[in-house]
């Protein structure tokens, strides 16, 4: 039974991709032929509603025929007409989901950093690609030592995606550990944290030095499942366990404003304080709801 409900959900998954394709298609060529910017930005809240629609028709689907047990606190001052940062831990794909079903309209259109592998998934790819979602290479150290610009390749794509938001609300969502969390890559980077691996605080800084006072603040998400090993297949089965999902939001210190100095040295060493600290409290209080070992 439980692989059966799987099959029906990523049909119908699948179903819903392709029923809002067709427009996303047509706009995204549109968009390209489109003259001059003001037209584009119109085509571009087409393509925003277009989105905004995969999405609820998903978590309209998920939420009846799924039914996850999902356990959500969510500050109730949003809107979708501010500027918000949300910074999250990751453990699955699943992730995703339930950010949105925490979260959907009562922020702006999310806009994720995304691997530059994800862009080839069909449809789905193009409809990052014509959101203007920032899509991150990710080289490694040894990379950068070896070309320098490699490092302004992800730097350029997070600027195009600020220059977006100056225009229209937006919420820009970071998963900011880079990767999902598993024990193995704990292990491996000799994490400090018990259940989460370490954070990396370039794209916050640059999309805090971007926007500036332009952003109404940051959410900071903490999530946990009962299940240990939560998997996005285990998901589309029904057979996730509960899912907590806290979100607290935070005001942004004026130091971390300054356009141009986050590339000092000392203004990264701050910013690395600033998040590492804020992990020690997330890891904290994921010890009280999780036992992944």
């Amino acid at each position: 039974m439980p692989i059966l409900k799987g099959l029906v959900s990523a049909l119908l998954l699948t179903l819903n991709t392709l029923f809002w394709g067709v427009p996303l298609i047509m706009l995204t060529l549109l968009k390209i032929i489109a003259p001059g910017q003001r037209l584009k930005q119109i085509v571009l809240r087409g393509l925003n509603g277009v989105a905004l629609n995969w999405i609820g028709v998903n978590l309209w689907w998920m939420r009846h025929w799924l039914k996850p047990e999902l356990h959500a606190s969510v500050p109730d001052n949003l809107s979708p007409q501010q500027w918000w940062l949300v910074i999250s831990n990751h453990r699955s794909w699943t992730d995703i989901f339930m950010l949105l079903m925490a979260l959907h309209r009562r922020i702006p259109m999310p806009r994720f950093f995304l691997k530059r592998q994800l862009i080839w998934i069909p449809i789905v790819g193009l409809a990052f690609w014509a959101l203007e979602f920032p899509f991150m290479r990710r080289f490694s150290r040894e990379q950068i030592a070896k070309n320098p610009r490699l490092v302004t390749i992800d730097r350029t794509a997070t600027q195009r995606m600020c220059r977006q938001a100056q225009h229209s609300p937006i919420a820009i969502f970071n998963f900011v550990e880079g990767t999902r969390f598993t024990i193995d890559k704990r292990n491996a980077q000799q994490s400090p944290y018990r259940h989460l691996l370490r954070p990396k605080a370039g794209g916050v800084a640059q999309v805090l030095s971007l926007l500036g006072s332009q952003l109404n603040g940051i959410l900071d998400v903490t999530i946990s499942y009962a299940n240990p090993s939560p998997t996005f297949w285990g998901f589309l089965c029904g057979k996730e366990a509960p899912v907590t999902l806290q979100v607290r939001q935070l005001s942004i210190p004026e130091w971390m404003y300054a356009p141009d100095n986050h590339e000092e040295k000392q203004h990264k060493e701050r910013f690395h304080t600033w998040i590492n600290s804020l992990w020690l409290e997330k890891d904290g209080l994921l010890d009280n709801r999780t036992d992944h070992d």
